[in-house]
């Protein structure tokens, strides 16, 4: 039996041909981006772009497959490319431990999809606008942290969000840049704050990500 049968058997060869032919960008591997990238590679995706310049902490091991206590202090980004290359041999994977910025030297065109797991608010525009003067396909996801309800996470389009002030934000920078659409995955809930800041669940991020995981994998195989 192959790798992905049961995958066939659910969409199709036609369908998982189609997969395994598409290329995928993900750029954030932490709380979101892990679990994108980890439903990505299962989805049996062909080839995979994974770029984070981060080194796992200590702190992340509450929710990102990444982190586990013999891995802290390594590259988020090496990390999941051995994952990833241990779940499917046979995918192309590239890993690139840097973060992202308009001065790196990456082609989004080369790429079926982006999935966007940026923390920085400033790189996630940019991520964007150079994806829509591209043409290519992006799903951003919003904010996760102070959430406890999984069930309150939508697909949509920015200008149908609410509730999220990270939406909020990102939807009145890109209508200045002159980009009214973009689909994310984000929350009704209202975050909760305490004295310390925004704390984060197990379960919550991963939500997000696989969301958006399941978005590209159904549009990639034309499911």
């Amino acid at each position: 039996m192959e790798r992905f049968e049961r995958t066939k058997r659910l969409i199709g060869s036609d369908s998982l041909t189609k997969l395994k032919e598409s290329k995928v960008l993900i750029i954030g591997v932490g709380g979101v981006g892990s679990y994108a990238a980890e439903a990505i590679a299962r989805a049996g995706i062909g080839e995979i772009t994974i770029m984070d310049g981060d080194n796992i902490a200590l702190s992340n091991i509450n929710r990102q497959l990444v982190a586990l206590q013999e891995n802290i202090g390594e590259y988020k980004a090496e990390v999941m490319g051995k994952r990833i290359k241990s779940i499917n041999p046979d995918a192309k994977v590239i890993v690139i431990k840097n973060y992202y910025n308009l001065e790196f030297d990456i082609n989004l065109a080369d790429y079926d999809y982006v999935i966007d797991a940026i923390d920085s608010v400033k790189d996630k525009l940019d991520l964007i606008e150079s994806c829509t003067v591209k043409g290519v396909k992006i799903i951003s996801s919003m904010g996760t942290a102070g959430k406890i309800y999984n069930d309150s996470f939508k697909i949509s389009d920015i200008s149908e969000t609410s509730v999220c002030p990270l939406a909020k934000k990102v939807r009145k920078e890109l209508r200045n840049r002159g980009i009214d659409h973009l689909k994310v995955v984000y929350s009704t809930e209202k975050a909760k704050v305490n004295e310390d800041g925004l704390g984060t669940m197990s379960y919550v991020p991963g939500v997000s990500g696989l969301m958006m995981a399941g978005e590209v994998i159904r549009e990639l195989g034309g499911i």
